[in-house]
């Protein structure tokens, strides 16, 4: 029933410039969560997105905290939940999220330099190691990352099963590291003899991100360059990490989410150039179609497990 109330309140609304429909969520949202999935030690992850959360902090209005996850699953189970109204995933948690019944909605993919928003899964030894290829490797300890993780888990998986490759009987053990900074760690460390992890060119990947920092020791504490280090395997393209929203939030509120990310690159370049030390271009948008081909790794993937 409108009322004369009702009348008063929305003039008053109209009268700073605000619509009510802006008014309404913020009643509902007074905060919101962005929700990141552990790539790199959570110091390092709190520092790289927390530029991102001031400019989102900003552009809609109301304080994003940021979330950092302690392992993929827990930003998945976050926005199962509602408590992670926004996430970034990599591109198979976004598909394991929504296969699980998840209610999310992609944004948008960070464009990498190569001009595209894909990807790749690498394997890397040590190249004073003897470890030139998958074979070389055959009874030695592979650090894969989280099982929710895509150039970390389920491409190497599904990639070298393609290749005669299977991870479980190919490799002595596969243990996860938790992050892709803790499988290069330990890599470097001697208590792996190869690594999985994100490869996006030949000069951005986590592992030229480690190098920047300047965390990449060899065991004796001397650090490492990228000659350090030999790709043996590599696999074929993926589609980009993905920012992704809440899909139950209000239509006016994911709008207004989206456009934030994707005036982003122009909006606040310092914050965009933070997420990846100035590598990215910009940012492309996608939907849950996009994701279908790591779906249907993620279906062959639990298939083999199942037979296993």
């Amino acid at each position: 029933m409108i009322t004369r109330r009702t009348l008063a309140a929305a003039a008053a609304l109209a009268l700073l410039g605000l619509p009510a429909a802006a008014q309404d969520w913020k009643a509902k949202y007074p905060e919101l969560s962005l929700g990141v999935i552990p790539a790199e030690n959570a110091s390092g992850t709190a520092d790289r997105y927390a530029p991102l959360t001031a400019y989102l902090t900003k552009a809609l209005g109301v304080p994003v905290k940021l979330r950092v996850a302690s392992d993929y699953a827990a930003v998945i189970e976050g926005q199962r939940a509602g408590n992670i109204q926004i996430a970034f995933y990599g591109a198979a948690s976004l598909a394991r999220a929504a296969m699980t019944g998840v209610k999310l909605e992609p944004m948008v993919s960070p464009v990498h330099e190569t001009g595209t928003a894909g990807y790749y899964s690498v394997i890397y030894a040590l190249a004073s190691s003897p470890y030139k290829t998958v074979e070389d490797l055959k009874g030695k300890k592979l650090a894969l990352v989280d099982p929710n993780s895509t150039s970390g888990n389920q491409a190497p998986r599904f990639f070298l099963k393609q290749a005669g490759y299977d991870v479980d009987t190919h490799f002595g053990k596969a243990v996860y590291a938790g992050s892709h900074e803790n499988a290069v760690l330990a890599l470097t460390q001697g208590t792996v003899d190869a690594a999985a992890n994100f490869w996006n060119s030949e000069t951005d990947s986590n592992l030229t991100r480690m190098l920047t920092k300047g965390v990449v020791k060899d065991a004796a504490g001397k650090p490492m360059q990228k000659s350090d280090f030999r790709i043996v395997f590599k696999s074929g393209a993926l589609p980009g990490d993905a920012y992704a929203v809440l899909a139950t939030l209000p239509d006016d509120l994911k709008a207004r989410i989206r456009q934030a990310f994707v005036d982003l690159p122009k909006a606040d370049t310092a914050a965009f150039n933070r997420l990846s030390d100035g590598k990215d271009l910009g940012v492309t948008p996608v939907t849950l179609k996009d994701y279908q081909p790591v779906m249907d790794m993620l279906k062959a993937n639990d298939e083999q497990r199942k037979r296993s």
